[in-house]
């Protein structure tokens, strides 16, 4: 199984979903087919994948997902598409998820 931290944009409603899963094919399946009106995805039907990060653990890609998260910006995750070296320098800062 893979560790994947994933970001979803909707044309529709100009927002950005994060999310971590270990199955990416499952997951985009829920955000884009599930009838849940309590889920964030559901308020738009145009979720498309933009992005994605491989982790090597669970931990590292909940911390990743977290901290994207926690920038709440627009900018930062456009910057994550524009830029690689910010994936690298994530994927180097929570490397030893043991701190956290």
């Amino acid at each position: 199984m893979e560790n994947i931290v994933y970001i979803l944009h909707s044309k529709q409603l100009g927002k950005y979903y994060i999310g971590f899963t270990k199955n990416l094919d499952l997951r985009l399946d829920f955000h884009q087919n599930d009838i849940q009106t309590r889920k964030f995805t559901y308020k738009a039907d145009d979720w498309d994948l933009i992005f994605t990060i491989e982790c090597k653990s669970k931990e590292q890609g909940l911390s990743i997902e977290k901290h994207i998260k926690a920038m709440k910006s627009r900018v930062y995750v456009q910057n994550l598409m524009k830029y690689p070296e910010m994936t690298i320098k994530l994927l180097k800062k929570y490397s030893d998820t043991s701190d956290c």
